[in-house]
């Protein structure tokens, strides 16, 4: 139980929660509607639900020494697909199109993770292609077209605005994911498995793990989720066009590496993704409550993933001259 504790109070979640914590603090002191009104308390659960999702499954890619940069072409594909199931499908149950969409961003996630996996190119170059053939793809389909709300069914859009005991439901949505992946991730043999090759791809083949098939269940993973967030944002925003997710795979990929993840793989938790996420989005709604401009919002989120990357490679270079510290004190004993 110390163990624990102690960890806890050295993790890099808990310091970036903090952070979090004191940033909305100190917002509301500035701005007591920020977080103390209806639309304050709904918009602080709400707005982070879609990157949150993103940055879940950004996380799991990033552990295994990876990074799919493609995801937020892959959002706005299934947010425009979306919408088109319910304009050419009237009546036709949400279940279906959340798990159309689901589906859609799994078999491009795949593709992503097949060829990373065999042609044994870097996943930077790899997704950085899909990212412009899935948006050329969009784009293609949606030409000038958009979905406006009064294309999508009143029961889909209320999804948007409904909650649970003061609790949005598209922030249930993403703890939801959170609390599946981390389990995954923590529990299973597979989560495990991805944390190892992450580490160490070469040492991983040497033991035996199934490296390219944890490879590709990881992009699978990202673009599923990326599906899902499609579908959280035709339900947030009621409206799809072609700009739908552009930029937001470099906010997913800083949500990780803020919350903690290892950009070089093998160690980070989903936990701390999600909470970067949610940081990043707060910052961003915070910074121009208290008068901040524009470029200086940007180069607070700038700074916040260069210390992220910097704090990173301290510790890294502490715990293997700790580990060689060790290796020393044991040969000479």
């Amino acid at each position: 139980m110390k163990n624990a504790v102690a960890n806890l109070f050295r993790s890099r979640e808990l310091a970036v929660a903090l952070v979090l914590v004191a940033a909305v603090v100190l917002t509301a002191l500035k701005s007591e509607s920020f977080v103390f009104s209806a639309d304050g308390w709904r918009n602080l659960l709400v707005t982070p639900s879609m990157l949150i999702i993103l940055a879940v499954g950004q996380a799991a890619v990033i552990i295994t020494r990876n990074v799919d940069l493609s995801v937020g072409s892959v959002l706005g594909l299934t947010a425009y697909m979306t919408g088109r199931i319910f304009i050419e499908s009237p009546g036709i149950p949400i279940i279906v199109v959340v798990l159309a969409a689901i589906g859609l961003g799994a078999v491009l996630g795949l593709v992503n993770g097949v060829i990373v996996a065999f042609a044994k190119v870097p996943a930077l170059v790899i997704t950085l292609g899909t990212l412009y053939i899935y948006r050329g793809v969009f784009l293609t389909w949606a030409g000038s077209d958009r979905i406006n709300a009064s294309d999508l069914p009143d029961d889909f859009l209320a999804l948007g605005t409904k909650q649970i005991a003061t609790v949005p439901v598209l922030s249930i949505v993403a703890l939801a994911v959170l609390i599946a992946v981390g389990y995954y991730m923590y529990y299973s043999r597979g989560g495990r498995e991805m944390y190892a090759i992450g580490s160490d791809p070469g040492a991983a083949r040497l033991y035996g793990l199934p490296v390219t098939r944890r490879v590709i269940s990881a992009f699978v993973l990202s673009g599923a989720l990326a599906g899902l967030a499609g579908v959280v944002y035709a339900v947030r925003y009621g409206t799809v066009s072609s700009g739908a997710g552009l930029g937001i795979e470099l906010e997913a990929v800083g949500a990780a590496v803020i919350g903690g993840v290892a950009i070089f793989g093998g160690s980070g938790t989903v936990w701390g993704a999600a909470i970067g996420a949610t940081l990043l989005v707060t910052i961003n709604r915070a910074l121009p409550v208290v008068g901040i401009s524009d470029f200086w919002q940007r180069a607070v989120v700038g700074g916040l993933i260069l210390a992220a990357i910097v704090l990173d490679r301290v510790l890294a270079l502490r715990q293997e001259r700790r580990l060689s510290i060790e290796r020393d004190t044991r040969s000479l004993a």
